[in-house]
Order: C-alpha cells, then structure tokens, then sequence
C-alpha cells in the first residue's frame, strides 16, 4: 500500500511538472509578440512625431492594429498547439481576422514608407516586427516546407510593394534581412518547443497507460488465481457433498465425516482466497501432487504419482515447482470434472534439460479436446486451441519461464496434459529459482 501511494505521489509530481513546463512554454510564446511590440514595434514609431499628422496617424494606426494582431495571436496559440499533437484539429475560421490584419498591417507599412513618416533603419525593424504574431501560431498549423514558401512569398510581396513607393536598395536588402531573421526565429523557436512538450505529453500518456495495463494484468492474475484456487476445492465440496447425502439416506454414521471434511476445506479455501487477495500464495508442487493423489482416490479414482522425489520433483528450482504445481491442481480439477476417469497417472520427468509434467487419464470422450474449453484435462475439455481461464491461465503462467503447454486426445479413450518448463530462462539464464551446482 505505502508503495502505490508512492508511485501515486511520484506520478502526480512528475505530471505536475510536466504541466509547468507546459505552462511556461506557452507564456513564453505568448510574450514573444508583446516583446517585439513594444520594442522594435514601437520605438521606431517614436520617429513619426517629427514627420506631421498624416505619419503620426498611421503609426498609431499600425501599433494599434499590431496589438490586436497579438491579442489574437495569444488566443490562437492553445488552439495551434493542440492541432500540432494530434489531440484536436485547428479551426480555419480562426485565421481569417489575423490574416486580414497582416494585410492591413503591410498596406499601412507601405503607406507609413510612401510618405516617408520614418527612418530606413525604423522601417527595417517595423519590418521584423510585421508577420511576427501572425506567424507564431501558424508555424505549427503547417508543415516547415509549407511555411517557408508562403513566407517566402509574403516576403516578395512586401519587397515589391515596398520598391513600387521608391524604397531605396539600401532599405529593401534591410527588409529582406528582417523577414528572414523573424520567419526563422519564430520557426526554431516555436516549433522544437511544440515537439518537446507533444514528445513529454506522449511519453506521460504511455506511462498511465502503463499504469492501466498493470491494473488490467493484476486483474486478470487474480481471475486466474481465484479460478486456479476454488475450482479444485469446489468440486472436491460438491463431490463430499454428495457422497454424504447418499451416506446420510441410507443411515449411515460416515455422512458426519465428510460433512467434518466439507466444512475443513471450505475453511481452507477460505484461507486460500485470502493469501491470493494478499498476492502472497504460491502452489507448492509436493503438496498439490499429495492433494491430487488424495482427492481423485477420494473420487474412486486411481491415481499413480511417478518422479515426485526425483530430480523432476523436488530437485527443480522453486519457481518451476510452483508453475507445475499450478498444473497438477488445475489438471486434477478438471480430471473430477470432466469425462468418466477410472485410472490417473502423473509423471515428473527431466528430458534435455527440461522439466516435463504429464497428467494422463483414461475415460475421455470421442470429443475429448474438442469441447467448451472449460478446463484442460478430461472428455470435452480444453484442447491445445479451446480457450478455457484454466488453460489460458495455466500458458501464461508456464510462458513466463520459456515452458509451454499441451493438452489433447492421446489415443485409446485417453487424455494427456503435457507441460514442459526448461531449467534454462530464455536468454540463457538459468530458470528463477535454479541453484548453481556450487551453492548446492
């Protein structure tokens, strides 16, 4: 639990963090026009006090235009930046006043140089400042290409209207100058910032997606498990439970000693539900092979135990042993459940540095392996391909340690489970659990 709060506590950090990051890059953006405006936007301006009322009004014409065009600007800057990552597309309508005002923009910077309101090197600057909050969102609206050709394009037009009031040589190379400096700043400046915060957005997107994969799989393990848990003892309840109505209709006093045994496995199941809610329970494979052997004689069933206390047994690594532990007790479930058995046989074997589990019963139907896929061992039960929780449980299991899992008809009215666990992980490294010959 102090685990998860701590995860919890750390993903709410790094989350908030990445929300501040966002946050500055978007204010830092959004200032940028203001900056441009009421420097090299307005100081040049100051210089239209010396040249009559006709420059004056168009200079205050130009920086109140220039404002709303930041204001817009601003506004439009959430907007593009959620167009760039994908999460929403940038409505069109929304550039149609921005674009009017660099229109209007460049007709009264032509009219502010027709009438000669301000100095070349003014011009130049107001210049520099013109396409700049027009092109702030706009940069992330369409692709780079795109942008430097339509840059490219304004740029001629305002050289070209700029030549056609008799600007001078000097003037126009000093505009160029300027438009090439703004439409590159505010490419390398607005466009890496867009992509860093879409590339940290995405990567805290897959972290809480794998945080709701981990919670899906830790449902389904406790699926597994619970069915792994209760389904042996529940059919070991109802088949008690029958033989001590039987045993109680007819008079006899043993209906008192199964019913003691009902009521001790219930209990244990019990137990057993809580240590697979806690996460601590693993099957231990001598105990579930006793277990098996116990329950299907119990059944009437005979069961045959081979290599329990050989090296297939006791002598594989604990993580194998409780994988195939899982095996025996889902085996031997479905052996009560399914088919008519009379004979069970289990065998442990060591086969080129594997570990091989077989659980072989007779009395399988004609459509053994063929059936609803509810288990893996018994007549009309889990094949190789049915897709029982047993069965699929019991491969995920076994998958985990390079081992796989076969169950199907084996000729003769017979059934087998195979599952084979290799002592050597994929990769190389010995199984989870395996000790070396030393530390043996």
């Amino acid at each position: 639990m102090i685990g998860r709060v701590r995860g919890w506590r750390r993903g709410w950090q790094e989350r908030t963090k990445l929300q501040r990051i966002d946050l500055y890059t978007r204010v830092t953006l959004c200032s940028l026009p203001w900056v441009f405006l009421l420097s090299w936007g307005l100081l040049p301006l100051g210089a239209t006090l010396d040249h009559g009322p006709v420059a004056m009004a168009i200079g205050a014409a130009f920086f109140a235009v220039n404002a709303v065009q930041c204001v817009l600007s601003n506004r439009n800057v959430a907007p593009a930046f959620a167009h760039y990552r994908g999460a929403e597309p940038f409505p069109p309508r929304r550039l149609r006043l921005p674009a009017a005002l660099l229109v209007v923009l460049t007709g009264l910077l032509v009219a502010l140089a027709a009438v000669g309101g301000i100095d070349d090197p003014g011009l130049s600057l107001l210049v520099l400042d013109l396409p700049l909050a027009f092109t702030v969102p706009y940069v992330l609206l369409v692709p780079v290409r795109t942008y430097l050709l339509q840059c490219a394009a304004f740029g001629v037009v305002v050289l070209g209207l700029l030549a056609a009031v008799g600007a001078p040589g000097g003037l126009l190379f000093g505009a160029a100058v300027s438009l090439l400096v703004v439409v590159l700043l505010v490419l390398v400046s607005t466009r890496p910032s867009a992509w860093s915060l879409t590339v940290m957005w995405q990567a805290e997107e897959a972290r809480d997606m794998q945080a709701r994969l981990a919670v899906a799989e830790e449902r389904l393990r406790f699926g597994r498990d619970m069915h792994d848990v209760l389904g042996r003892n529940l059919a070991v309840i109802a088949l008690k439970s029958e033989l001590a109505v039987e045993l109680a209709q007819r008079g006899n006093a043993a209906a008192v000693d199964q019913m003691v045994e009902v009521q001790r496995i219930a209990r244990a199941s019990q137990q057993e539900v809580r240590d697979v809610v806690r996460g601590y329970r693993e099957a231990d494979l001598p105990t579930e092979l006793l277990g098996a052997k116990g329950v299907l004689e119990a059944a009437g069933i005979t069961c045959t135990v081979a290599g329990a206390d050989g090296p297939a047994g006791i002598g594989a690594p604990p993580a194998v042993q409780a994988a195939l532990g899982w095996v025996v007790r889902e085996a031997a479930t479905n052996v009560l459940r399914h088919g008519d058995p009379r004979v069970c046989v289990i065998r442990l074997t060591t086969t080129a540095g594997a570990v091989v589990l077989e659980v072989e019963n007779d009395g399988a139907g004609p459509g053994a392996g063929e059936g609803d896929g509810s288990g893996v061992a018994g007549g009309g039960s889990g094949a190789a391909g049915s897709g029982g929780s047993g069965l699929a449980g019991l491969r995920e299991r076994l998958a985990a340690l390079g081992g796989s899992l076969e169950a199907g008809p084996a000729g003769d009215g017979l059934f087998r489970v195979t599952a084979t666990i290799p002592l050597t992980a994929p990769g190389g490294r010995p199984s989870p659990g395996t000790l070396s010959t030393e530390d043996r």
